[in-house]
């Protein structure tokens, strides 16, 4: 398995809401006040393991290049609203029952109190379920449509992260991408689609790209380059296993990695205006090789334009 990931995953949104730490079942809910900035953050080693005892002083937010006031810092498992998005072009028909069950084994491994979505597509794009977080209704989901026909990949991420940001109900929100291949199909061009992921409501996306080895090598490698932007666009990680038995260890890693992250809020001092930068620094002595990969930015709004 081969994994550019970020070391530091961050998810940078802002809600107009009082700052609250409510109770929901087994975590917390987290609420930002208007103007401030919410970041989770996932902290690996070099190994690429969880480091899940950082106190909040090893951090530091510099935005714009300026440093940041921390202004609340938590460790807690709180749930998350997903969307477990599934290539369903034809090329995947072979690799649809590996794919499924890996993809209900990362809600398996999720927390219990998570909302989940399905998304299936291929030239069209099909809400297989909505939010729940029922296991047979998922299973149910996930096998209601036989793949056939193209890929529209960017149309499938835009209207994603529609659904994701209207019927959400959690701050903290997350996209499971699983695709063979290029768009071959979409109405909208990846431009759009990354702007839209730039936005500051946007979720974290990780993708898992099972590129096909009867592809060409120049088609593999643009396959790659476009799954590793849109992760590191918004502090996800991008995945490409050699074969589809790695599969399911890597959405079990995924829910592992967003269940350990640590949740901090500032209130961003920069013009309201264009794009703003977001860098994470994590500095612990005790550990000498961790490293922050963080979201590239975000800006300011829901309208990244």
């Amino acid at each position: 398995m081969r994994c550019l990931s970020a070391q530091v995953s961050v998810c940078v949104a802002t809600f107009a809401a009082g700052l609250l730490c409510q109770q929901a079942g087994s975590g917390l809910v987290f609420h930002a006040n208007v103007g401030e900035v919410l970041v989770q953050a996932s902290v690996l080693d070099k190994h690429g393991r969880s480091i899940t005892n950082l106190p909040a002083s090893d951090f530091t937010v510099i935005e714009n290049g300026v440093k940041q006031k921390v202004d609340s810092f938590s460790h807690d498992d709180a749930p998350v609203s997903v969307g477990i998005v599934v290539d369903n072009s034809g090329s995947m028909r072979s690799k649809r029952i590996k794919v499924d069950q890996a993809a209900l084994n990362f809600v398996r491994a999720s927390n219990a109190q998570d909302e989940v979505f399905i998304v299936k597509f291929n030239d069209e794009f099909h809400l297989a379920s909505p939010f729940t977080n029922s296991i047979p209704q998922l299973e149910q989901g996930l096998g209601d449509i036989d793949p056939q026909a193209g890929t529209a990949l960017n149309d499938a991420i835009i209207r994603s992260v529609e659904y994701l940001n209207q019927k959400g109900k959690n701050p903290k929100k997350v996209l499971l991408l699983i695709t063979d291949g290029q768009d071959d199909a979409s109405s909208h061009s990846l431009p759009q689609a990354i702007r839209l992921i730039q936005a500051q409501s946007a979720p974290t996306i990780y993708c898992i790209g099972l590129l096909d080895s009867s592809d060409s090598k120049s088609s593999q490698k643009e396959s790659e380059k476009v799954l590793i932007q849109i992760a590191a666009e918004t502090g996800g990680a991008a995945y490409f296993p050699k074969n589809l038995d790695q599969v399911d260890a890597i959405t079990r890693k995924v829910a592992q990695d967003i269940r350990q992250q640590y949740s901090l809020t500032y209130r961003s001092n920069q013009p309201p205006e264009g794009y703003h930068t977001i860098t994470l620094e994590v500095q612990d002595p005790r550990l000498k090789h961790l490293s922050a990969h963080t979201r590239r930015g975000y800006y300011r709004g829901d309208d990244p334009n």
